[in-house]
């Protein structure tokens, strides 16, 4: 265990590294993922969806139930339970389908920050309520304890060294969990890896539609990526432009393969990007009010699912009051990646605006 002392210093060299202030210095005045990193509850306001998935923030969020009789939510310590009411409800709802049909349940990961906004690590998106992150990994018979869900690791289903899905690890309840996500009208998009979507693409019979909203990007090989729309009541949500028509199969497909997805060698002396940095002042206006707002309870925040009546489970053995700075200590969802002859990142390892995308770049 490190001492107090030493885990500061090694924050400290994180924060530093990312382009983050500490909390009382003049950076984190103008850093809008400390400012929005920092807290831990929602704000006191009716919940609203602001500015863009990339470039925005979250107004009266609630959040999704540690347990509930289908799901787990996974690595407590980031504290990214958090999303618009309807995200939530779509969650609850997939999971009982989930279970239905042949999955115990999900195991829930990243939604948003307790306000949105820019994260201390990983994700671009996710800032506005949403986006949310399930793994490809069903949920145990059994209740994870603090420990289990903080260390446990997300399961890639590539063959291992390749683009592909592994025959051994699929089956058919994944397709059957991605069809039920694209399912609701709500849900706009989900990402996963080009090499799923070509699995989809070869073996999904029948009615084909719904391979339209399954969208090939990087990484996405051990969890997928709901995403549904702007909801009424957010006038100043920024809708995604529509997915193209088709299913996607085919030459749109071939490209991820032929291009995107080959080996590529750094140019010779070629540094490092520096990360990009979103200042408050690159947010819609309206987000220093939401960070600045007062905080919401947790008891009035946390959603009453229909589905957790009569359903209890011993409480999970949380600190008194989360920490947003532990995001930047919390283990990545796939604790050891694969090697993949891909540009396969982590949560915690490069930024999504930063991958070095060939030309012309896909649209998610």
């Amino acid at each position: 265990m490190l001492s107090a002392r030493i885990r500061n210093v090694v924050l400290g060299l994180m924060l530093a590294m990312s382009g983050i202030g500490l909390p009382g210095t003049s950076n984190s005045a103008e850093s809008a993922k400390q400012v929005f990193g920092r807290q831990a509850l929602p704000a006191a306001l009716k919940p609203q969806s602001h500015g863009f998935y990339s470039k925005g923030c979250l107004a009266g969020a609630t959040a999704m139930p540690w347990d509930g009789p289908t799901w787990q939510v996974m690595r407590p310590s980031r504290n990214r339970r958090w999303g618009h009411p309807a995200l939530i409800e779509t969650l609850e709802e997939l999971s009982i389908k989930a279970k239905r049909d042949g999955w115990n349940g999900l195991l829930i990961g990243d939604l948003s920050q307790p306000r949105g906004g820019p994260m201390l690590t990983g994700h671009t998106s996710h800032q506005i309520g949403l986006d949310a992150d399930i793994w490809f990994r069903p949920m145990p018979d059994k209740r994870l304890d603090y420990s289990e869900r903080e260390n446990m690791s997300a399961i890639s289903i590539l063959k291992r060294g390749t683009p592909y899905v592994d025959d051994q690890r699929w089956n058919r309840s994944f397709e059957r969990i991605l069809y039920h996500a694209a399912a609701f009208e709500d849900v706009e998009r989900i990402l996963v890896h080009p090499g799923i979507k070509k699995k989809l693409c070869d073996t999904v019979k029948g009615d084909r539609g719904w391979l339209q909203k399954i969208r090939p990007y990087y990484g996405h090989h051990y969890h997928f990526h709901v995403r549904i729309g702007c909801q009424d009541g957010s006038p100043g949500c920024r809708s995604q432009r529509p997915t193209t028509p088709g299913t996607g199969c085919g030459k749109p497909l071939d490209w991820w393969f032929n291009v995107a997805l080959k080996p590529k060698k750094p140019a010779p002396n070629q540094k490092p990007g520096k990360p990009k940095i979103i200042t408050m002042d690159q947010l819609p206006k309206v987000c220093a009010a939401v960070a600045s707002a007062s905080e919401m309870p947790e008891t009035r925040a946390v959603y009453k699912a229909s589905s957790l009546f009569g359903f209890s489970v011993p409480a999970l053995d949380l600190p008194e009051r989360l920490d947003p700075m532990a995001a930047l200590a919390s283990k990545p969802i796939e604790a050891e990646p694969q090697k993949i002859v891909s540009p396969v990142y982590t949560d915690l390892s490069i930024l999504v605006s930063e991958l070095p995308l060939p030309k012309p770049a896909p649209s998610r």
